[in-house]
């Protein structure tokens, strides 16, 4: 017929998501395996910011009980996981949009408010997925220069204007680890219109220390356009699970939870959540783990006259130089790590702060590996 498209199956998606690049994650075990010739076994991985100590024994002690339940769906409301959390953090349960790990609520987000007209604004070197969500929706998205490779809230602010409907603000940012103190986080959301949403990323806010932990969820009762984003992933060591939170005013919240699929976060991951969030053993030993580990590779960097970002979250970002060339040799030796071109920084190297043994063995392997490249 007259006036149809003549292309193929793909060309009926709308441009904005044909341009859409995929996001890529950190290289898997198996496939390195696979490619290389190499034992599983023998494969080191530091690419995707993955808890070393494995996942918390009482996760993994409930989801051996919750075995024989498999064949009911979930709870859908999520009553007990929104129940634990509430009591965790001091706020209602009608505060809470659970998600398939933290990436499913940044998305909510995005699809309960944006749309095509719109604009959403987030910092140079922030977290992929804030692009992806902008573009899958349609809206323009705007990009600030970074400061010193973190977010710089004076510009940001800036930047917002007629028709911007949200900001996308990590702390501690990820893939570079710097943080913005809390003070000035609060009174940047202080400073953005209330008709636009402050989506708060706080993936990686178990790893801060004590005097720096985010009071973000008190918040809530005086900016109603706050969206706080959690995950399990990182220091819970519930990766595999995917199970993540929002924390919103009540309304806005209602308005996530209206998009958001049925069942979306599985039976094994909100029981496996709810009894690794009161194991507080755990995660103090994760956090110890983490910062000893970032102190013996900073200092392992300084040997090496390598240039990093001071971070503050479960990994650490190095500048190598030619970053492709080192991260192949590496993968060489078996060490998988992040490489960064597609984030701005070519030159820069991502690790997952490991065990010491996975630490010395990452910095061995950076140091033959920056001798041949």
């Amino acid at each position: 017929m007259d006036g149809r498209r003549t292309g193929g199956p793909g060309d009926l998606a709308p441009a904005n998501v044909r341009a859409i690049a995929p996001y890529v994650p950190g290289k898997p075990i198996a496939e390195t395996a696979r490619e290389l010739g190499l034992r599983e076994a023998d494969i080191l991985k530091m690419a995707s910011n993955e808890n070393p100590l494995g996942s918390s024994p009482r996760a993994i002690a409930a989801i051996r009980g919750a075995l024989d339940a498999l064949h009911y769906y979930p709870d859908g409301s999520g009553f007990e996981l929104k129940a634990v959390l509430a009591r965790k953090l001091a706020v209602r349960p009608e505060n809470i949009v659970l998600g398939n790990g933290s990436n499913d609520v940044l998305e909510l987000a995005a699809r309960a408010f944006l749309t095509a007209p719109d604009s959403a604004v987030y910092s140079q070197h922030a977290f992929m997925v804030y692009p992806l969500a902008i573009q899958a929706i349609g809206a323009t998205a705007i990009e600030v220069p970074a400061r010193a490779y973190g977010a710089d809230l004076e510009a940001i602010g800036r930047a917002v204007r007629p028709g911007t409907k949200m900001v996308f603000l990590a702390n501690p940012n990820n893939p570079t680890g710097t943080f913005a103190p809390w003070a000035d986080v609060r009174a940047f959301i202080g400073r953005v219109p209330r008709d636009v949403l402050v989506v708060l990323d706080e993936a990686y806010g178990e790893y801060l220390p004590d005097a720096l932990r985010s009071p973000s969820p008190a918040w809530l009762a005086d900016f109603p356009n706050l969206v706080v984003a959690r995950t399990l992933s990182k220091a819970y060591g519930l990766a595999g699970l995917r199970v993540g939170y929002g924390l919103a005013h009540p309304e806005v919240a209602e308005v996530m939870n209206r998009v958001r699929q049925p069942f979306n976060v599985n039976q094994l991951a909100m029981v496996a959540a709810c009894a690794a969030l009161d194991d507080e053993a755990f995660i103090e030993q994760s956090r110890r783990v983490n910062a000893d580990g970032l102190v013996q590779l900073a200092r392992g960097f300084e040997r090496l006259g390598l240039e990093f970002i001071p971070s503050v979250g479960n990994f650490i970002t190095v500048r190598v130089g030619d970053a492709a060339r080192v991260y192949d040799h590496l993968l060489r030796e078996g060490v998988i790590v992040r490489p960064l071109a597609g984030y701005g920084m070519p030159e820069h190297l991502r690790v997952t702060v490991g065990l010491p043994e996975h630490n010395a063995r990452f910095l061995a392997a950076l140091e033959r590996a920056l001798a041949r490249a």
